[in-house]
């Protein structure tokens, strides 16, 4: 297997509160950055940007392997999970 992308584990999500659709969306679009971007910082912007297109801004999006976090978020609009050894924390702050 030389596809890189066939390496990618399942995700574990952590943490959610979210629709099943906006759930899968997050994972989707985790997994094309993770797939363009080496640098964990390139990765959140891509993801962040996205998100900011596709479902209104403002999201905010951190991506690490070693993080602690406390947010408060939107109703609905909230993610954390793992792609392989890779945290994934996604939310949009209220308006």
């Amino acid at each position: 297997m030389s596809d890189t992308r066939a390496k990618t584990s399942k995700p574990i999500i952590k943490n959610v509160d979210m629709s099943e659709e906006m759930q899968e969306d997050a994972i989707t679009t985790a997994k094309t950055a993770i797939e363009q971007y080496k640098v964990e910082k390139d990765i959140a912007a891509f993801i962040k940007k996205e998100f900011d297109q596709k479902h209104q801004p403002a999201w905010h999006c951190i991506v690490g392997r070693n993080f602690g976090s406390f947010v408060t978020h939107e109703t609905k609009h909230f993610i954390y999970f793992y792609i392989d050894q890779v945290a994934i924390l996604l939310f949009r702050t209220p308006s």
